[in-house]
């Protein structure tokens, strides 16, 4: 089973007596807040679920599957998401 946003929204409305509009504008808000603050360097921890952060990868060197050419990979930035141990639980 695999939820979008709408049935997201839409269960947890259900489960919560709040309204489809409440709820997705919790999560709208919620998913903005996470993005400004990775974006800018920051950490959002929600204890035993899960956390964000940003983390920077190095330079380094790849090779092109298709071709086999070399090819230079600059450095940059990626989104870390960890799972909490109650989001480890669960799955178990």
């Amino acid at each position: 089973m695999s939820l979008n946003k709408t049935e997201l929204v839409a269960k947890v409305a259900a489960e919560t007596g709040q309204s489809q509009a409440a709820v997705s504008a919790v999560l709208d808000g919620l998913f903005s807040a996470v993005s400004e603050t990775v974006a800018g360097g920051g950490k959002v921890s929600i204890p035993g679920w899960l956390s964000f952060e940003t983390a920077t990868t190095a330079a380094r060197t790849g090779r092109n599957p298709r071709t086999g050419e070399t090819i230079d990979i600059p450095a940059g930035k990626r989104v870390k998401v960890s799972v909490g141990s109650k989001l480890k639980a669960a799955v178990k």
